[in-house]
């Protein structure tokens, strides 16, 4: 896939709407590709049996698909659009191997009914991001320094196993990954506006994995509260 954008001085708005079309659609293709991978993978007991039945290889492809984002943050400057995108749809790919678990815990018409709440939230939020006119560079700040709190009490409550504070990180979750992606959004579009090179290649790579990362943290949040349990 080619993207062929005016420079950056001469971009209007439609350029800039015809960039997110292009997000989109493949934020999508990178969900579809983790769903089919995480539905294959809780379907066949021998994947089931190499991921699961070892305790060190859930940490090991955790720490893959860390490695992997961090890479495509980092080579997309170098390679081309296509190359961005054929990366961060390995990243879904293994992304859906860890996400098979839910499958095996949660009850299908819940999981779906996670996600379909997920999209239409995603969809409003995101939409908020792109025409909001306010600066959010401080609230996406203060975001981000949730995020991390959120990681740490994560990890605590993996050792505390405490209900209360599982119930808090729950909700507050969800709280800030429907603020992240109104500020990703907007960010996004930021980035694309002072890019100075004539494509877009890269802010759509990095585009699709933000929203793409924004929208199934926010669904696996969503899903503790909507689903049903096995």
């Amino acid at each position: 896939m080619s993207f062929s954008y005016a420079p950056a001085a001469t971009r209007s708005e439609s350029q800039i709407r015809e960039m997110f079309v292009q997000i989109y659609a493949w934020m999508t293709a990178g969900l579809l590709t983790t769903g089919a991978v995480a539905s294959f993978t809780a379907g066949s007991p021998g994947m089931l049996a190499l991921i699961f039945g070892n305790p060190f290889m859930i940490w090991v492809l955790f720490i893959i698909e860390i490695a992997m984002v961090l890479s495509i943050g980092a080579i997309t400057a170098r390679v081309s659009a296509a190359a961005g995108m054929a990366m961060f749809l390995a990243y879904a790919a293994v992304n859906g191997l860890t996400l098979s678990s839910i499958f095996l815990i949660y009850t299908q018409d819940s999981v779906a009914q996670a996600f379909f709440v997920t999209a239409g939230t995603f969809a409003v939020m995101s939409a908020l991001g792109l025409v909001i006119k306010l600066d959010l560079s401080r609230v996406r700040n203060v975001l981000y320094m949730a995020l991390v709190g959120l990681l740490l009490a994560t990890v605590v409550n993996m050792l505390w196993a405490n209900s209360t504070l599982y119930w808090i990180i729950t909700y507050a979750g969800v709280a800030i990954f429907v603020g992240l992606t109104v500020v990703d959004t907007q960010k996004i579009k930021e980035m694309a506006l002072e890019d100075r090179s004539e494509g877009l290649g890269r802010v759509a790579v990095i585009g699709a994995l933000t929203l793409y990362l924004d929208f199934v943290n926010l669904f696996l949040y969503l899903l503790r509260i909507l689903g049903s349990r096995k």
